[in-house]
């Protein structure tokens, strides 16, 4: 077994913010049970970036929408800072793969769709710090339509942040995006994180992109998911794709699942 890969979580439960215990999803289709999720149990601390990894449909969106208060478990809990999730809660965000940006509204609009609490002035400062942390200035009035996938996408994450969410919940959010682009969003991710230092759960099926961005990567076994490895990303940021450690990691995670890594 590499270093730092584990098979079960070394950082005490009391010290997590998000504890995930037990928790089961069974599905009822057609009159027949779907076992979608078995027995997970998994904690992420305050300011920790956790990839949830695993293949297309083992069940890890079902497991991050029970997170995120929008569907109850079978069986197990999860709680954050203590409080049982029994439904969405707006300290705690979604960025999903979809585009989830608002077509009538600019940028400048989509960032500031959940500050009407704030006052205008407060608002306007809000919003403009947020477009410059992710490199929208100049593009404050325009639509998504004028927009690439890319910068879409940078408006969805500065959208969630401008609110100040103690969790984020991203579910493969550069799925859609070509190879490149990915590529650029992830380094931005970092950059912002880095920045912000919220409590992110990232979702992906890319063994890749959850050994270059995660602190602890979650293996999931195909449906029904279980937790097959927990890895440990022991390598600072930014990380070198091809130092020794970094491919040993991601080495662990593909033999991990049955896939040798070939170039």
């Amino acid at each position: 077994m590499a270093q730092g890969v584990t098979t079960t979580p070394e950082r005490a439960i009391e010290t997590a913010k998000i504890n995930v215990r037990g928790v089961n999803m069974v599905f009822k289709r057609d009159g027949n049970e779907v076992n979608v999720l078995e027995n997970i149990s998994l904690q992420a601390r305050k300011g920790e970036f956790v990839c949830i990894l695993g293949p297309s449909g083992c069940g890890k969106s079902t497991l991050l929408n029970i997170a995120g208060g929008f569907l109850k478990a079978t069986s197990g809990s999860i709680t954050i800072d203590g409080e049982v999730v029994n439904g969405p809660d707006p300290r705690r965000i979604f960025v999903f793969q979809e585009r989830g940006v608002f077509p009538w509204m600019t940028v400048e609009g989509n960032i500031g769709f959940g500050l009407f609490k704030l006052s205008a002035e407060e608002r306007r400062k809000r919003i403009a710090y947020y477009v410059k942390l992710v490199g929208l200035q100049g593009f404050e009035q325009a639509y998504p339509q004028e927009l690439s996938g890319g910068m879409k996408q940078r408006v969805e994450v500065a959208r969630a942040l401008a609110v100040n969410p103690d969790v984020l919940y991203l579910d493969e959010p550069f799925g859609a995006l070509d190879s490149i682009t990915r590529l650029i969003m992830r380094s931005e991710l970092l950059r912002i994180w880095e920045a912000e230092r919220k409590t992110i759960l990232f979702v992906t099926h890319d063994i890749e992109e959850s050994v270059q961005l995660a602190d602890r990567v979650i293996v999931m076994s195909a449906r029904p998911a279980t937790i097959r490895r927990i890895v440990e990303i022991d390598i600072p940021h930014p990380r070198d794709i091809s130092s020794p450690r970094y491919l040993e990691l991601r080495d662990s995670i593909f033999e991990e699942i049955g896939l040798a890594h070939k170039v």
